[in-house]
């Protein structure tokens, strides 16, 4: 479901627009989720533990559920919201 390497969140992450969205903390943009994926984007695959497994699972499930339940008239808030877990729904 992230489609995103693991620089475009990081940017989009300290937007002003993710920011808004995300109740974002002084000098730690972004959610808390979003900062989660962020980390494990960074990971290599073989230093990945078993809760950062459960993380995944739970980004995909967020994924699917904002895809699915969060339309709105142009879908920029709902893609600004999905591009916050790493996933840009414009891409294929």
């Amino acid at each position: 479901m992230v489609n995103m390497t693991s620089q475009e969140p990081a940017a989009w992450l300290r937007t002003r627009c993710a920011g808004q969205e995300s109740e974002a903390l002084p000098g730690r943009p972004g959610s808390p989720a979003g900062r989660q994926v962020l980390e494990l984007l960074r990971k290599r695959r073989t230093d990945l533990t078993e809760d950062d497994v459960q993380v995944m699972y739970g980004v995909v499930d967020s994924v699917n559920a904002r895809r699915e339940h969060e339309p709105d008239a142009d879908g920029t808030h709902r893609r600004h919201r999905l591009m916050a877990l790493g996933h840009d729904p414009l891409r294929a």
